[in-house]
């Protein structure tokens, strides 16, 4: 490789590291209790448990939670409901004041069987894991939050490619994993930078690019309404969103729905004039049974008044894509052990932004021998001669 060609590929490397690093480092210290959500929620008791009942006990009509849920919160709609990921037993009202996307919410959680409100409420928008979760996804800062943490995503996976074409004319003299520890305490940490950040390459690639992709989840289900919706929808252009009192039973269009895909399982509904749905229909969202297609939802359009199926559209490459990156992102896939090797990688890949961090201030405050400077594109080219 030419002495300019490595000098190009050290500034990119130096200056997108720079700018993503303190970002990365916080979404990777966030992420790391975001990781055992359930398992911190249990210990902090904010996890809802549902009481003891004979197995088989029936369950009650969607339509009789929903009352129970607007008793607490009268003034409020309900925008979303859904079913906890462990149990068909508890639904999860999601009401706030208009059908607009907020972080105004409150969500009443109800014993299906029972239509009965549990005794633990908990608050989904406030304490630590909501503050850290915040954090991560938009910066408390909403959409511009979010895509402005796309683009640190965008120059960490900028940065990896360049360190790779780096790493291996650098490493050329060197045997893999070499430390050299007889040298100054900055090669060292250079060493061991170079090493761990190559151990969770592909980690960290992953990682960073499905964090990329979830940053566009708003714009995605909007191009997605857009682009297979709209036909969908034409027949209802002109008309205001549907009252209250002018719905059907949610439980007709509950069952319309499961009976339009058989052996799925309920995911969510979305309401009339929600984000994820249309002014004129409940739009229930299903998935598989199986691991994997357990994180892909079946999006089926219920008419709100007439409890009629309008559509059961596929779902596109891009909104798939979207669904698929989102459990990864977080290794909800593989269950406890998945979790701890996630944990371990994020871990590593926290001593390698805060080495990378570091190198460059004591880079700054002292005159480091030209054969130890990790970007200078001499030294690697001369590593780099056979």
């Amino acid at each position: 490789m030419q002495s300019h060609t490595i000098k190009t590929w050290a500034w990119v490397h130096k200056w997108s590291s720079l700018v993503c690093t303190v970002f990365m480092l916080l979404l990777c210290l966030t992420g790391l209790p975001l990781i055992f959500h359930h398992e911190i929620g249990h210990l902090l008791g904010t996890e809802v448990e549902v009481p003891e009942m004979p197995a088989g006990t029936p369950h009650a009509s969607l339509d009789q939670v929903l009352d129970v849920a607007r008793a607490q919160y009268p003034e409020r709609i309900v925008q979303f409901v859904s079913k906890s990921d462990e149990t068909d037993d508890i639904w999860y009202v999601t009401m706030t004041p208009t059908p607009a996307n907020t972080d105004d919410f409150r969500t009443v959680v109800v014993d299906a069987r029972s239509a009965e409100l549990l005794p633990l409420q908990p608050r989904f928008d406030e304490g630590f894991m909501w503050i850290m979760f915040k954090l991560h996804v938009d910066l408390f800062a909403g959409l511009p939050g979010k895509l402005f943490l796309g683009f640190m995503g965008l120059l960490l996976l900028v940065a990896i490619v360049s360190g790779v074409v780096l790493y291996a004319p650098f490493m050329r003299k060197l045997d893999f994993g070499t430390v050299r520890r007889e040298r100054t305490a900055r090669v060292k940490w250079l060493d061991l930078h170079n090493l761990l950040g190559i151990v969770t390459l592909v980690w960290l690639f992953v990682v960073g690019a499905t964090g990329m992709i979830n940053t566009w989840a708003d714009l995605v289900i909007k191009y997605w309404q857009h682009d297979q919706l709209s036909s969908v929808l034409a027949p209802y252009q002109g008309q205001p969103t549907l009252a209250q009192a002018q719905r059907a039973p949610v439980q007709q269009s509950l069952d319309a729905a499961m009976q339009q895909v058989p052996g799925s399982k309920l995911s969510f509904i979305a309401f009339p004039g929600t984000s994820y749905s249309s002014p004129h229909h409940n739009t229930v969202f299903l998935r598989g049974d199986e691991p994997l297609t357990s994180k892909l939802l079946h999006p089926v359009l219920v008419d709100a008044k007439t409890s009629a199926v309008t559509a059961a559209p596929a779902i596109p490459w891009y909104l798939t894509a979207l669904l698929v990156s989102q459990p990864l992102h977080f290794g909800d896939y593989g269950g406890r052990a998945m979790q701890i090797i996630w944990a371990l990688l994020d871990i590593a890949s926290i001593f390698v932004l805060g080495t990378g961090l570091y190198l460059w201030l004591k880079k700054g405050r002292t005159a480091a021998r030209p054969q130890e400077l990790h970007g200078d594109a001499k030294t690697i080219a001369r590593e780099a001669t056979p």
